[in-house]
């Protein structure tokens, strides 16, 4: 391996910050420079039960891989518009994997794979953004990051996911923050490319020129937040989210919490994904008590499709969208139970637990469209489908010392369900350190 292209990776530039919700404030265009690097490993194991629906033929698909990702953002120029620019650049190395365990196909794939469908061993993306600055309004043009219920970039494997095209984030009006975009490509985690085609998580690759969104959050008071936003997959949808977000103090110790989120998705222009008129909510309320939380959550989809969203991205603001599974599937009503522990309170500040357990039922394609149905072995829509989802995961981020903030997370999921989903059990480990170099 190069090891000058290894070293270049790490230390020079770094994720343009097109996801940062607020304009950055103008500090001048070297004065503002910051350059930062992570490192991030990254082990991760699904075991198909009995062998249903394994891609590598072998019951389990296993990747370990490490990455090191670069990110750079500058200030502004002096002005009444300033300018800047952020850029990135990433490296993603096998650590261990290999044909039969994971690759062309597998359901995991950290990295991409040869012609021969056996992972590669590195792989990297270089991109960047342009940005500009009036007040408290910026927009950028080049590799984006938005976070927004609509529209959300995931970083969920090894590397970010990113898109390209033109944002806008806006602070101007006090409490409210309005974003907007329209990017024409993607790029998947597990690839060089920065000039993907649209996949959706369901219906995958879908020809769709670009995809649009607008909204905003506002925060009504301290402890209520409401949010609105609009967007347009081209040819294929559009989806509208409203929701909203509560904590209210009780006592000094007992705080109630809260939420509620909605999703309505109806077909557009050459419906490439065919007609659907889809509505699916879910609500939430838990209480925390001193270290601990307990989180109760309800969601239903009363659509006959399943409510899709952009393959490997967080552009679903369900409260049941959990490790594995979304309960987003037609006419499934399912509910969750979730239960975290601060363990600072005893001894250990940076550890972290959280368990929770989801059900869902009555998941129904008798009237899904062609695209989304799902079949059993003789051709009919399934019906009456149900599942089941745990998840344990622990957290630990260093507090102090030179590698402070040196995080270690260990998550599990296990996952039962009939004819339309996979039985399987999943681990991941995942280690990162950041590191401020400028």
């Amino acid at each position: 391996m190069n090891i000058r292209k290894v070293l270049f990776s790490a230390f020079v530039l770094g994720v343009g910050s097109g996801g940062a919700v607020g304009a950055e404030q103008a500090t001048g265009f070297v004065e503002g420079i910051s350059l930062d690097v992570t490192n991030r490993n990254f082990y991760f194991n699904r075991d198909f039960r009995n062998g249903q629906s394994s891609p590598t033929g072998n019951g389990y698909s296993e990747e370990w891989a490490h990455a090191i990702i670069g990110e750079f953002r500058s200030g502004f120029t002096d002005g009444a518009v300033g300018f800047g620019v952020d850029a990135f650049a990433m490296l993603g190395l096998k650590l261990d994997s290999g044909g039969g365990r994971s690759g062309a196909g597998g359901s995991v794939d950290l990295l991409p794979y040869d012609s021969a469908g056996r992972p590669e061993s590195s792989y990297s993306k270089v991109g960047g953004a342009l940005k500009a600055r009036l007040q408290d309004t910026e927009v950028k043009i080049g590799d984006i990051f938005p976070q927004t219920p609509v529209v959300y970039y995931g970083d969920y494997r090894l590397l970010p996911q990113s898109f390209r095209g033109l944002s806008l984030v806006s602070t101007d009006i006090d409490k409210l923050t309005v974003q907007a975009g329209r990017l024409h490509s993607m790029s998947q985690p597990n690839t060089s490319s920065m000039r993907d085609d649209f996949a959706t998580f369901y219906a995958g690759p879908v020809d769709s020129p670009w995809v649009a969104y607008f909204g905003g959050d506002y925060d009504l008071s301290r402890n209520i937040n409401v949010s609105l936003y609009t967007s347009r997959l081209k040819d294929a949808w559009n989806q509208h989210y409203a929701g909203t977000s509560f904590n209210y103090p009780l006592a000094n110790n007992i705080t109630l919490t809260g939420g509620l989120n909605y999703y309505k998705a109806v077909d557009e222009g050459r419906k490439l994904l065919g007609r659907f008129d889809n509505d699916i909510y879910s609500g939430n309320a838990g209480v925390q008590f001193g270290p601990h939380t307990v989180t109760v959550a309800l969601q239903r989809n009363s659509g006959d499709d399943d409510f899709d969203y952009l393959r490997q991205s967080g552009s679903i603001y369900l409260d049941n969208s959990i490790q594995y599974s979304d309960f987003n599937s037609p006419k499934e009503n399912s509910r969750q139970i979730r239960y975290n522990l601060d363990l600072a309170t005893f001894g250990w500040p940076g550890l972290s637990l959280m368990t929770r357990y989801a059900q869902g039922r009555d998941a129904n394609y008798s009237g899904a469209n062609e695209v989304y149905v799902r079949r059993d072995e003789a051709g009919t829509p399934l019906t009456n489908q149900k599942r089941w989802e745990r998840n344990v995961e622990a957290t630990y981020v260093l507090q102090s010392g030179g590698m402070k903030g040196l995080t270690f997370r260990l998550r599990q999921a296990t996952t039962r369900a009939t004819e339309f989903e996979s039985d399987l059990d999943e681990v991941r480990l995942i280690v990162e350190y950041p590191l401020e170099v400028l």
